[in-house]
C-alpha cells in the first residue's frame, strides 16, 4: 500500500480535506503534515508526523522540543523543524490572546490555560500571571528556568512584575517535570514567605498552582488556595 500523499484519494489528502471539511477535520498527525511538506523515500509527511507522536507521546511535548533536537529527527531537519516550530508558536500566542479574555479565578481554568505550555517541559519553570481588578490576565512573565528555590523565587522577584505592570492580583505557577504536582517541602516554605511578603504589600496572591501531567487517581495540578496555605 503506498505511503505518499499524492497516492491518497483526492478527498483524503490533508490540503484538500482542510479545504473541504475545515481545519478541525484533520488529525495531529495530518496537520502536522502541512508544515512538513515533503516526506522522504518510503514516509509521507503524515507518516513521519505520526512517528513524532508515537514517540514523543504528546503535541504539547513536541512544543516543548528545541529546534534543534526536532530537527535530527528522522526525514526533518532544520528547515521542517523551523515550520513546525513556528506553528506551535503560532498556536501559543493565540492561546496567550485568549487567555486575556477569561477569569483567573479557579485553579481548573488556570491549570487549562498554563498546562499546555509547561506541563511537558523537561526542566522547572516559574512563571507569574498577573491580573487585573476582575481576575483578568494582564501579562506573564517568566521569573526562572530550572526550580523553585528560594533565589529564583524570593518574594522581591515574584512581586516585581506586578508592581511593575500595576496588577491587583497575581498567580503563581510553576511545573514539575516528573509528572506529580504534590508539592515539597520547599514549595510550602517559599509559598508561605510570598503569601506574608503580599500581604505587606497590599497585593491578593491568588493562589499558587503545580502542573503535573495526568495520571489516574490523581488531578494533574496542585493548588495551594484549595489546600488552605494561601487565603
Amino acid at each position: 500500500m503506498t505511503d505518499r500523499i499524492q497516492d491518497l484519494p483526492s478527498g483524503e489528502r490533508p490540503r484538500e480535506k482542510l479545504s473541504r471539511l475545515g481545519p478541525a477535520s484533520l488529525d495531529n498527525a495530518e496537520l502536522m503534515a502541512l508544515f512538513i511538506s515533503t516526506g522522504t523515500k518510503g514516509r509521507s509527511a503524515i507518516t513521519i508526523g505520526r512517528d513524532l507522536l508515537r514517540k514523543y507521546g504528546s503535541m504539547s511535548a513536541l512544543g516543548a522540543l528545541p529546534v534543534t533536537e526536532l530537527a535530527k529527527e528522522k526525514g526533518m531537519g532544520i528547515a521542517k523543524a523551523s515550520k513546525l516550530a513556528a506553528a506551535f508558536e503560532l498556536g501559543a500566542r493565540v492561546a496567550r490572546e485568549q487567555i486575556d479574555q477569561e477569569t483567573l479565578d479557579a485553579p481548573e481554568t488556570i491549570h487549562r490555560f498554563f498546562a499546555p505550555q509547561m506541563a511537558h517541559l523537561a526542566h522547572e519553570q516559574v512563571v507569574v500571571a498577573v491580573l487585573d481588578t476582575r481576575n483578568r490576565h494582564i501579562g506573564t512573565t517568566v521569573i526562572s528556568m530550572g526550580g523553585v528555590n528560594e533565589a529564583s523565587a524570593h518574594p522581591r522577584e515574584i512581586l516585581r512584575p506586578v508592581i511593575t505592570r500595576a496588577g491587583y492580583s497575581f498567580v503563581l505557577i510553576h511545573n514539575h517535570p516528573s509528572g506529580d504536582p504534590c508539592p515539597s517541602r520547599a514549595d510550602e516554605m517559599i509559598t508561605r514567605r510570598i503569601a506574608e511578603a503580599a500581604e505587606l504589600m497590599q497585593i491578593n496572591f491568588l493562589d499558587h498552582i503545580i502542573i503535573g501531567k495526568p495520571s489516574p487517581g490523581r488531578r494533574p495540578y496542585f493548588s495551594f488556595r484549595e489546600c488552605g496555605i494561601i487565603r
